[in-house]
Formats: C-alpha cells, structure tokens, sequence
C-alpha cells in the first residue's frame, strides 16, 4: 500500500508530516509495501516514542519553537498574497470528495468526510498508494489531527511535492535524530510532473487547487525561457509485447491464444512450486528484477523464475501484467454493476456475481477463469500459504477493476474486494455456466 499528499488551502503548500499540522499544508506522498516485516517497520513520525523523545530533546536543545515558526510563516504568506491581491481559500469552500463520505456513525466519519485521504491504487513497483491531501486539513478545533498519525505500515517511500524553504530547514535539522531508513525515503519535489516516474499519475486524485498552485510554479519557471527538447515520438509496441497491450494485442499476436503467455506461465509456475509459499502475492520483489524480467518478456526472450530464487517474483509479474492492462479484466463497463454488490442481499449476491460475470466478452470471461480457477487453488492450500479468499482478494482487487476516470476511491475498497472474494470463494458456481475455447483450463 501506498500514500500521496496534497497542500492545504492557504496561500502557500506545505508537507503534511510537520509538527504543526492545524498551521501547515503542502503536498506529500508515501508508499507501502503489502507486506509489513518487523526489520523495517516504521510508522508516522510522531507514532514512535523514541521519535518523540528525539524531536523533543531536539527542541529543547535548539531551543526552536516550531510552533511559532509556522505561525511566523504562514503570517509572512498571508501578508504576501494580501499585498498581490490574492484571495484566501476558505476550507468552507472546499468541498470533500463525495466518495468520501461515511455513515456518521462510522470511527473514522470526522476524517472521511474531509476527504483528506484518498487511494489511489498502485505505483509503478505494484505497491499501493493513497493521496493525503493537506488543502483539506481543516482547523484543530474541527478534526483531531494526532488521528491521522496513527497509521503504521510498512513505509517504503515518501514523496512531499510543493515543499517550502521553511519545511526544508525544518527537516535539515531534524534529519540527523530520525531513524536514518526513514530519512532515505523521504523524497522532496518541486512539481507534480515529477511523480510521474514514480507513480501512475493519471490515477492521483489531485484537488484543483494543487494543480492550479503547480501551474504557477511552472509558468514562473517558464519565465526563464527553457531550452526547446525535441522529444521522440512513441514507439509502437513490439509484436512479442505482453506489458501494456490489450488482450486482442497480445491475442493476435500469438496465433488466437486466449490466455496471455506470461499470465500461462506464472500461473503454471506458481501452481507447481508456490502454492505452499506463506504469504504468496502479499510479498514485494526487487523492483530492478521485475523490470528486468518485463523486458524479456516483451523481447519475446524466455524467462526461467528458477534463475532468480524467490517464488514471490512470478506472482508480482503476474499482478503487474493485470494493473498495466489498458483496460481492467473486468472491463470499465461493469465497474458500476460490481460497486452495487454491497446493496445487494447476502443471500443473492452469488448470483448477482455471475450475472455480471456471464456478461463479460469471451476473451475477458476467459481469461478472468483460467485467474480466478488459479486463485480458488491457492485459497485452497491456505492453511499453509495463510492466503484465504478474502486475503487474495485485498490483493487482487484493485488490479482487476478500476474506474474510466482516475483510480478507485477508499469506499470502492470493500464492494470490489468483497466481489472478487465471491468470485474466488464461489468459483465452481459463478464460472459452471458458460464453456470457454479449448485451451484456457488450467
């Protein structure tokens, strides 16, 4: 899992993760891996009582009251954007993502309706996102903030866009007393553009504010007239491409095989030597690795997973194949169909699945089976793997289905976990109606 920030609505952006965050805004961004491992758990900066106890000796050491620091910077902005007749933002005015929104009876109801976090499905090394958006920071008095420090994983980037000077300072100082892993994921940018190469940038949600501040960093950099880069024109995909075509590409490509090679092949390794592997699709793999491997596979080269020694590489390339579709398994049509399920009576929500399963295109039926008959396999073998329906399900999901227009909100978590459990769970049932070409079993 993974994590982006966004500013809040001041006259200025600054990162989220700094003592004062009633007086603070900016745009961060972290991500986390799926799987937590005790070497290498570190949690929010104020969640660890070492932490705390080093920041404070810190304080009282320099004697800085960070607190007024904040109060001195934001005032010095406030003054600036009087002076250029800007208007201040009121966060009234600010309206939370409607997908946001929780039953107010719900524990986490004060933070959701903001709609400060939102998830943002997966970066490029297949590990989740999720946007922290501090525009939407509202005053102390109306939220507590020490809520949202609360959240421990296991974080394996930090992204903080839109930094200030003062922020910058701020970490200097304090860099030499934070846990020195924590220190090397902390990664500063100065415009949004810069995410693209860590992250799918089309699946952020970023509020419009962000991008109207990011569009005046950028044209007071483009005052300086910069140099003219001729840039290339996209190269077509190579015949034996199988990352980031279409089914029909890769299809067309390999004689009229509905099931994609690198899908057949992982499948077939990780039947044969994986089911037993504990926590199998839940681990993360070296990131060169996998690039390494995507490469062959789209040269058309062969690639042996008994070269490389971790059974945990064939299942992130089977998860990365899925997330860089074009278009979802599932398709953007039936994503509607499929957040319904959570209105739908328990007792006929099976059905429900294999109706909207039923009417998928042949390709996408096919190929959906030949996965989900996989998956059922190794939910089988889960009292050695401890990769239950429902643990598969938190992993496979997302990668599965997506919306047309951005990535999946954190309300969507549940209606599309919970249907792609039934489709795993209930796999004989939803999939004995419809018969499939000839060799796409199993």
């Amino acid at each position: 899992m993974c994590t982006l920030a966004g500013p809040r609505v001041t006259s200025s952006l600054r990162p989220s993760f700094c003592p004062s965050p009633d007086r603070l805004s900016g745009a961060a961004g972290a991500e986390l891996s799926d799987e937590r491992r005790s070497e290498d758990q570190e949690g929010p900066l104020s969640s660890t009582p070492s932490l705390q106890a080093a920041l404070a000796s810190a304080e009282n050491m320099l004697e800085i009251d960070l607190e007024a620091l904040a109060e001195i910077e934001l005032q010095k902005e406030e003054e600036e954007a009087t002076t250029l007749g800007a208007p201040r933002v009121s966060l009234a005015s600010t309206p939370a993502c409607k997908d946001s929104e929780l039953g107010i009876d719900h524990p986490y109801y004060d933070v959701a309706r903001h709609g400060i976090l939102q998830l943002a499905g997966d970066d490029n090394s297949g590990r989740r996102v999720i946007t922290f958006s501090c525009c939407r920071m509202p005053p102390s008095h109306e939220l507590n903030h020490s809520r949202l420090l609360g959240y421990k994983k296991n974080l394996k980037a930090f992204y903080v866009v839109h930094p200030t000077d003062f922020i910058k300072v701020v970490w200097t100082i304090f860099k030499p007393l934070i846990s020195h892993k924590f220190g090397k994921k902390v990664t500063y940018f100065n415009y949004l553009s810069e995410l693209r190469e860590h992250l799918k940038y089309d699946q952020l949600m970023i509020p419009p504010e962000v991008i109207r501040h990011d569009e005046k960093l950028q044209n007071m950099r483009l005052g300086r007239t910069p140099p003219l880069v001729k840039m290339p024109p996209p190269r077509p995909p190579l015949p034996t491409q199988q990352f980031g075509v279409s089914l029909k590409y890769i299809r067309d490509k390999n004689k009229g095989e509905l099931i994609p090679p690198v899908m057949k092949e992982t499948v077939t390794y990780l039947k044969d030597k994986g089911l037993h592997s504990e926590g199998l699709f839940r681990r993360s793999a070296n990131v060169q690795t996998i690039k390494e491997i995507q490469r062959l596979y789209n040269q058309g080269k062969p690639v042996n997973f008994d070269d490389y020694g971790d059974i945990h590489i064939p299942a992130v390339i089977l998860k990365t194949f899925l997330r860089e579709l074009p278009q979802p398994l599932l398709t953007f049509e039936a994503y509607e169909q499929i957040l319904a399920i959570i209105s739908v009576e328990s007792s006929l929500r099976v059905t429900h699945c294999k109706e909207i399963v039923g009417g998928l295109p042949e390709h996408n039926y096919a190929v959906l089976k030949y996965l989900m008959g996989f998956l059922h396999m190794v939910s089988q073998e889960c009292i050695f793997n401890k990769m239950t329906g429902s643990n598969l399900a938190c992993v496979f999901g997302l990668n599965l289905i997506w919306p047309s227009n951005g990535a999946s909100s954190l309300n969507a978590l549940m209606p599309l976990n919970l249907f792609t459990e039934l489709m795993i769970d209930f796999y004989e049932n939803i999939f004995s109606s419809r018969v499939v070409p000839c060799g796409t079993s199993l």
